[in-house]
């Protein structure tokens, strides 16, 4: 059985002059355009193609690799608009059909969403929805503390940013533990802080605790290898120089600072830092 809107791998049927027909099992031979044919290909060959739904809803392959698949959430930039709904681009000849029933606010052509990707039960259409908390599992999340995970920033708001953990589960980043730009859209890895009893989960940019410190410690010794051994900034500069420099919290910098000093790496001094 073949997966609308995935990736899957099937056996060329047979060659014929606009491409080729794959294997779909129960779903009957499934077209392969002639300009998405890798060169070479002969029937008995196996392909890994995405399956979606051509302009008259059949299946049709193709060896490009869209923004998305189906079970995904992603940020997608409005192509144009109709009666119905909106078309938004997810890199494929096709548009992908966000209605109106399932956006929060009307959207508007050249400007991105964060949707989740699915089969509509009733069309069997491959479709988006902005309504996005209707997807998250259900499931209880089971992180340990610090675990890395893959985040999608959703939306700023008074508290920090929402992300999407995983392709998974909401999660919120606070606004004392960014330390870089971040946009909605923005793919970037984080590290789970805490998972509350009710499953709501707090997120990091940086690693935690002692991992973190390591880490940070190392950037500070190349940052002085790279910049003549010395760094102007101590144990008493501003939280939001040591921010606007290295992009951590004055806590995490002091913490790399001890690190150094206890490997007898740097020495420091009213003039900040140097490798010793």
């Amino acid at each position: 059985m073949i997966k609308l809107g995935d990736y899957n791998k099937m056996t060329v049927v047979k060659e014929v002059d606009f491409g080729l027909y794959l294997d779909g099992g129960n779903e009957g031979e499934i077209l392969l355009p002639k300009r998405y044919v890798p060169e070479g290909t002969k029937p008995g060959d196996e392909l890994e193609v995405f399956i979606y739904l051509d302009q008259d809803e059949r299946p049709v392959a193709t060896t490009e690799h869209p923004l998305c698949k189906v079970g995904d959430f992603a940020y997608l930039e409005v192509s144009w608009v109709n009666e119905y709904g909106a078309f938004l681009n997810w890199g494929l000849m096709k548009d992908l059909f966000c209605p109106f029933r399932e956006q929060k606010k009307r959207m508007q052509k050249g400007e991105s969403y964060i949707v989740h990707v699915h089969i509509d039960e009733e069309s069997y259409r491959i479709m988006a929805s902005a309504k996005i908390e209707r997807y998250f599992s259900e499931r209880h999340p089971f992180y340990n503390h610090g675990q890395e995970v893959d985040l999608l920033v959703w939306q700023k708001t008074e508290m920090g940013f929402k992300v999407i953990i995983d392709n998974c589960y909401p999660g919120l980043v606070y606004e004392d533990q960014v330390f870089r730009y971040l946009h909605t859209g923005n793919r970037v890895k984080g590290y789970i802080n805490t998972v509350r009893p009710d499953g709501k989960i707090d997120v990091t940019l940086q690693p935690t605790g002692r991992q973190q410190t390591l880490d940070f410690s190392e950037t500070l010794l190349q940052y002085l290898k790279d910049n003549g051994g010395t760094c102007n900034l101590g144990d008493k500069s501003d939280a939001e120089d040591i921010k606007r420099q290295f992009q951590v919290s004055k806590k995490v910098f002091k913490r790399a600072v001890g690190e150094l000093y206890k490997r007898r790496l740097i020495e420091v001094g009213n003039f900040g830092i140097k490798l010793k």
